[in-house]
């Protein structure tokens, strides 16, 4: 089936005992409302839908599916519910809140806190200018506090990005839409095509195999040097071809303090056993207090070296 947009259910329709407002986002795997339920409370609604395996009409209510496609979408439906059945488990104020899953209009779907608020790539774009040390520090710190208990509970996020670390108006992040279902759907139906962000995602991602918590890890410092850069570092798959990224030590040295961009590149070691195996590893490094900066800028022919030198200091730092 050709991937095309499914229409969102229409403003006012009852599902459940939640009414839809509007549609909040469309993306390729599921759709998310503002819903309010039966107590007048706002909740994020989201919607189990592949557009690549179904398809709703405008004014239809029930997805269509084509008989090679059932076995697919309704593997997808119990990876989707079980994600939700697992997430309502964890209560984290640095990851969103699942309050309730059901099933309906031969779908799922799942209920969660509704939060004012931006995502960290909507700041970044309003911003249009590098963060500060002290904002990438103090947001992504708090955000391994939230994937240090995501990865505890034995889950992965495996879609971590900017559009995906949400901002509250008070400017506490929280992770949202998770990946792993998707990711799951993806490696055992080959047919469907690959469902992650270039630049974001991984090399684990592309290979298929070896998903971790490095994964998510790798995913961390693409953000993070995203939040500098404004823009998506390279795609992990052209880099393992041809490796053009500019290493954030080399990037910006001297204008942020060497242990945040060793940390950045770090994360981003394309062979994930080079990367930091936990979130605490990340996190020690990640607070260390900065040091003053060298006046020398390396050049970039002498960035492989340097790397290595890195990854032996940075690994063994990790076991300390």
């Amino acid at each position: 089936m050709a991937q095309q947009a499914n229409h969102a259910l229409p403003a006012g329709y009852q599902i459940d005992e939640y009414r839809i407002e509007r549609q909040l986002s469309l993306g390729g795997f599921s759709i998310v409302y503002l819903a309010v339920d039966g107590e007048g409370r706002r909740v994020a609604l989201k919607e189990y839908l592949p557009n690549s395996l179904a398809l709703r009409g405008e004014g239809e209510i029930t997805p269509n599916i084509a008989p090679e496609h059932a076995g697919a979408f309704r593997y997808g439906m119990k990876c989707f519910f079980e994600e939700g059945r697992a997430l309502a488990k964890l209560s984290h104020p640095n990851v969103v809140r699942v309050l309730n899953f059901f099933r309906a209009n031969e779908t799922v779907y799942m209920v969660m806190d509704y939060e004012e608020g931006w995502t960290l790539q909507e700041y970044i774009q309003r911003r249009q200018k590098p963060v500060s040390e002290n904002f990438v520090r103090n947001v992504f710190t708090r955000v391994l506090n939230g994937l240090r208990e995501v990865h505890t509970h034995k889950l992965l996020h495996l879609d971590l990005k900017p559009s995906n670390i949400y901002l509250r108006s008070d400017g506490t992040p929280m992770l949202i839409d998770f990946g792993a279902a998707r990711q799951t759907l993806a490696l055992d139906t080959p047919m469907l095509k690959p469902m992650y962000t270039p630049g974001f995602a991984s090399p684990e991602h592309y290979q298929r195999e070896n998903l971790g918590p490095w994964s998510d890890i790798y995913s961390i410092g693409a953000s993070m040097y995203a939040c500098i850069a404004l823009a998506a570092p390279q795609a992990a798959d052209l880099r393992k071809e041809k490796d053009q990224l500019v290493p954030a030590m080399v990037r910006w040295e001297g204008k942020y303090s060497d242990q945040l961009l060793e940390t950045i590149d770090w994360c981003l070691c394309i062979n994930h056993l080079y990367r930091p195996q936990s979130v605490f590893a990340l996190q020690k490094a990640l607070t260390e207090a900065p040091t003053a900066k060298p006046a020398r800028k390396p050049k970039v022919d002498e960035t492989r070296s340097w790397l290595g030198a890195l990854v032996g200091k940075l690994k063994k730092n990790e076991t300390t």
